[in-house]
């Protein structure tokens, strides 16, 4: 059953709280949400399965959370909020945090402005065009979710955007919006002061991401997974994914 909690703006944030061990924090991908990005892929069952209790949300926006169409209601730290309000809601002070692609953006600022809050540390769906300038890659997805007519999007990566968001029960202009939200990177310089370990994974074939390595080599505890052989999309419920992870939880720190 969903379990709800108000964001410090007053946004209704959807959550999952399953099992009774050590807890992980899930933070989804841009479009997806926590069933079709970690329930429906398997991560559920594999973590709960390994002993783990799943603390997953929705970002606003996104699945069973508020979705509101005003860009400014998705500015990076307001979506980490509401990562911290549902840790909050389910009584934790820290927890490892495994965020895919946008919630790699949000687990990373997570991190670096409230360290005490995250434990370990894995970021999927996120390499080395974490450190590029994506502005432009971000107007034009956010431009082909708010076109009338798919027919007239010609950016190969707007569409391919735009075909997932049309998905049933999404929201695209809300999703239009959260693109266009402001959000905030950090060089390497910045990442070096994050001393949690970090496992930076990315499929070999993903070009939306780059390879894992320059983004793992940032962090002074970092460490790079190369999936062979997925891209972007495929790599979310890969089992060497899984393993990894797993094998970097039962790490001692």
């Amino acid at each position: 059953m969903t379990d709800y909690v108000t964001a410090p703006d007053g946004l209704r944030i959807a959550f999952d709280d399953v099992g009774q061990g050590a807890p992980v924090v899930l933070v989804h991908g841009f479009g997806s949400d926590r069933t079709q990005n970690w329930k429906a892929p398997g991560w559920y069952d594999t973590l709960l399965a390994a002993g783990w209790r799943v603390v997953a949300l929705d970002i606003r926006g996104h699945g069973e959370s508020d979705k509101p169409r005003d860009p400014a209601l998705y500015a990076q730290d307001l979506r980490v909020g509401d990562v911290l309000a549902v840790m909050d809601a389910a009584g934790l002070t820290s927890a490892p945090v495994m965020g895919y692609s946008m919630g790699g953006y949000i687990a990373i600022h997570l991190a670096k402005m409230h360290a005490a809050r995250v434990g370990k540390l894995i970021v999927g769906g996120v390499g080395q065009t974490y450190f590029q300038d994506r502005e432009n890659t971000l107007s034009g997805v956010a431009a082909a979710l708010e076109a009338e007519d798919p027919a007239t999007i010609k950016d190969p990566v707007g569409l391919m955007f735009r075909r997932f968001v049309d998905q049933k029960g999404k929201d695209r202009l809300a999703l239009a919006a959260c693109m266009r939200g402001r959000r905030k990177t950090w060089p390497p310089s910045q990442l070096a002061e994050i001393s949690q370990k970090v496992l930076v994974v990315c499929g070999s074939a993903d070009t939306l991401t780059g390879r894992p390595g320059p983004l793992a080599a940032a962090f002074p505890r970092g460490r790079a997974v190369v999936i062979e052989r997925r891209d972007h999309m495929t790599s979310v419920g890969d089992k060497l994914y899984k393993q990894a992870v797993l094998d970097f939880l039962s790490e001692q720190d």
